[in-house]
Parts: structure tokens; sequence; C-alpha cells
């Protein structure tokens, strides 16, 4: 048996994951914020998983934390979670002590991609992307079986790849970047009328003709396309898988993606011969990626 964690901005999920994968069992708390509550809750609701599970801390093979930020994963620290009130944290130190088991650490799409891995039962030998469109926009990558982070940890950090000069500005200040594009925060900032979905809000407008919602409803059609063909184009994975919120949205933000897809396939037999469309699957809405993707951690042998 193996113990999943992932934090998120307003709850905290843990899952037990049984040796054949099978998540037996879910429980989920508010997130604390600041570094005591968000340690008070993670041991809080290991607590709860353990006392539905009838198994002491010691029946668990390993204990793995998904947490957005930046993440050391051969320390466990966690700098610039600034969504749960994190500059540094020595989270998996501090959780080792509170639990009396060592922890392994990992962002939290880096978790959601490897967790997608074995939630879509990939052959070891097969390369996967979790892309999640949320507040953010980032990608992970489980190559060959194993987490790919990169030689400074920024891989899958697309949501910084500029692919339109004269688009919007980020919060970067870089113009036309992936994540101003297609992202919850992004959409929000170019909707700017302090709806409290500015995704939905956008598309009810361009539905009803709005034309200045229809301009940014075709950015975030273009923007997911673009991320899809960039993780194809460059490291040629075998699947890319879409969660986060705005993936929720199913065929309303989907349908406009794969119109793009196919429409680049029949300007030119090259992308045409990727099946760029073939290649997406849609997160099922729920799924605890994350969590699933944080118990498997205990077993990665990390690349070189």
């Amino acid at each position: 048996m193996k113990i999943g964690v992932d934090i998120g901005g307003t709850k905290t999920e843990a899952v037990a994951v049984a040796d054949d994968g099978t998540v037996v069992e879910r429980v989920r708390r508010p997130t604390g914020f600041g570094p005591r509550d968000v340690i008070a809750s993670t041991v809080a609701v290991v607590s709860d998983l353990t006392a539905a599970t009838g198994l002491g801390m010691a029946d668990f093979a390993t204990i793995g934390v998904g947490i957005p930020g930046a993440v050391d994963a051969a320390t466990g620290r966690v700098t610039h979670a600034l969504n749960l009130g994190l500059d540094r944290l020595e989270l998996g130190a501090d959780l080792a002590g509170r639990l009396g088991a060592p922890v392994r650490v990992e962002n939290d799409v880096n978790a959601a991609a490897l967790g997608s891995f074995h939630l879509f039962e990939q052959p070891p030998t097969s390369s996967l992307s979790y892309l999640n469109l949320g507040t953010g926009l980032a990608a992970g990558l489980v190559l060959r079986g194993e987490l790919w982070r990169g030689a400074r940890g920024g891989a899958g950090e697309i949501g910084h790849i500029l692919v339109d000069p004269s688009g919007p500005v980020d919060l970067d200040g870089q113009r036309g970047g992936l994540e101003v594009m297609a992202s919850g925060s992004g959409i929000a900032r170019q909707w700017a009328r302090g709806d409290d979905n500015a995704v939905s809000a956008v598309l009810d407008a361009a539905d009803a003709g709005d034309e200045r919602a229809i301009e940014i409803r075709r950015r975030l059609y273009e923007g997911v396309a673009n991320s899809v063909r960039i993780l194809v184009l460059t490291v040629d994975v075998d699947l890319v898988v879409i969660g986060g919120g705005i993936s929720a949205l199913g065929d309303r933000v989907m349908g406009g993606v794969r119109e793009i897809l196919r429409a680049w396939g029949g300007q030119t037999p090259f992308i045409a011969s990727l099946g760029l469309e073939e290649r997406i699957r849609l997160l099922p809405h729920g799924a605890p990626v994350a969590a699933l993707g944080a118990a498997h951690l205990g077993g990665i042998s990390w690349p070189k």
C-alpha cells in the first residue's frame, strides 16, 4: 500500500493505493494557509486516511506529496507556493518528522503527469504529457515510464512560450504567451469583468455574439491546440492528457481545439502524419491524478 497526497489551493486530498494500482480509499480536508497550517492539514488528512483504512503508518510502503510551487525533489523543499502562503518550506523533512516516515515531494503538475500515466495504464516504455489547464498553464512529462523534470526543473513550463507577438500581456511582462491565452487567470485578465468563472462567462458571451468574447475564445482554442502541437513536436509523446478546471468544460473547449488541429492537418502532410487529434485524452472528471501520481513517487529512479 502507498499513500499519495495532493495539496491544492483549497483542498488537500489523500489516497491509499494498492499494489495493483487501485485506489482503495480517498479522503479530503480543507487546505491550511501558511507553513504551520499547511503542515497541520496535511498531517490531518493522512491521519484520516490511515483511520479509514484501519492501517498504521508502518503498513504503508511509501508516502508522496504533490504541491504547487517550485519543488526540489531531492530535498523536499518547496518555494514560491504563494497561493498557499509559502515562500520557503522544508515540506518533506517537516512531514517526515510528524509522520515518522520518509516523504517524497513533487510539483503537483508533475505528480499529475505520473498519475495520468498510471490511470491510462500506459506500457512502461511509452511516453505521456499531462497538460494542466487551470489557473495557470503547464505540462508534466513522463518519458519511458519515468518522470522527466529537465536539467533545472523547468521541463514542461510551456506557459511561458510566446506564440502571438500581438497577443495580450501576461503577468511576467511578456506578450502572447500560452498561459495568458489559455489559462483561467489569463482569460480572467483579458475579460476583466469580475465574473467568478471567467472562462464560462467568455464562452457564453461568445455564443451570444460578443465580438470581444469571440476573440478571447479564439485565443483559448489556439492556445490549447498550440500546447498540444508543441508537446508532440518537441518530445513526440504517445498521449497528451488534458486536465485542470478548463478541461471540465469538455466539448465547449475541446470541440474548437479539435477543429484547429484538423485544419492544421489539412494544410500539410507532415502535421497530418503526427495524428495530433488522436493523441488527446481528456482526464475523467474528478480523477485524483495528482494524489495518485504522488503515491507512485517512492518508486521513481530519477533520470540523470
